[in-house]
């Protein structure tokens, strides 16, 4: 815990986020004005004592709609990095523990998903189901998911010639054991960054499903949707863009950041290849 609060990146970092995700949580229980309250006469306001950050096209408060469209920016990234690690480390586990046909069958999975891009997923998704939150998530996931599998087997596959593994397996352990007693705890440093990693690019994907009208639907929000909104009056009004534009930046590099301080300060190696350098 030293270690933690004592990287610079990983302060600044997790402080940035935290900011967002506590503004967003905050939403859960009070805004200045409710989302959907629209008052035409009082659009396109600007900073005035009651909305602090002006109004929308629609008349709702500026404030009010960061702090909702954070917190479902910051919902849909988590559960697909949720969906991704959940399946995807398991599945790269297996491959580096057995090999063999299981490894074939992940790594041609992998293969198989990259060959979609998120944006093409979430179509086919919303052509059979229709667009929303929940389908953006399960499109993320499955992105997320030969992520996770490739960073866990590559991990694994680093440690699992290492003595303590061959003396697991002298002892008995089978495959999956070894895979979950002896390789998993070794790689959690590199699914701790992966999955910051992830959830700022699950910002991003989040936010351009919903500015296709893919993602999040009315009358939710969500920073992709905010700029969807703003985009026919962006000459005119260019703040309505800048708004939800600025905080999805301040997040990406907030998570990207706090994934580099958390390396920095979980994996051991870096710490020795730091004194090493130091030295």
């Amino acid at each position: 815990m030293r270690r933690l609060f004592a990287n610079p990146s990983l302060a600044i970092g997790l402080g940035a986020s935290a900011v967002f995700a506590l503004l967003g949580l905050i939403s859960l229980v009070w805004t200045p004005f409710p989302i959907t309250e629209i008052d035409i006469g009082r659009r396109f306001l600007g900073v005035t004592s009651e909305h602090w950050l002006g109004t929308d096209n629609l008349g709702r408060d500026m404030v009010s709609l960061l702090m909702a469209g954070t917190l479902t920016s910051f919902i849909v990234a988590t559960m697909a990095v949720v969906i991704g690690a959940g399946i995807g480390v398991p599945m790269g586990l297996l491959a580096a523990a057995w090999g063999g046909p299981v490894e074939w069958l992940v790594l041609r999975f992998s293969d198989f998903v990259f060959a979609f891009p998120a944006v093409i997923v979430a179509i086919l998704i919303t052509t059979l189901i229709g667009p929303g939150a929940i389908n953006a998530i399960i499109a993320i996931g499955i992105f997320n998911i030969p992520v996770f599998a490739r960073v866990a087997r590559g991990g694994a596959l680093s440690i699992a010639t290492l003595d303590f593994v061959a003396a697991g397996r002298l002892a008995g352990l089978g495959n999956t054991m070894i895979a979950y007693r002896h390789l998993l705890p070794n790689i959690m440093s590199l699914i701790i960054v992966q999955g910051t990693i992830q959830m700022s690019l699950g910002i991003l994907a989040e936010a351009g499903l919903s500015y296709i009208g893919l993602g999040t639907q009315p009358p939710d929000t969500s920073l992709g949707l905010m700029l969807k909104d703003a985009q026919g009056v962006f000459l005119i009004h260019p703040w309505l863009t800048l708004l939800p534009g600025i905080t999805i930046v301040l997040i990406v590099i907030g998570l990207n950041i706090a994934g580099d301080g958390l390396r920095d300060a979980i994996d051991p190696r870096l710490r020795q290849g730091n004194t090493h350098v130091a030295s």
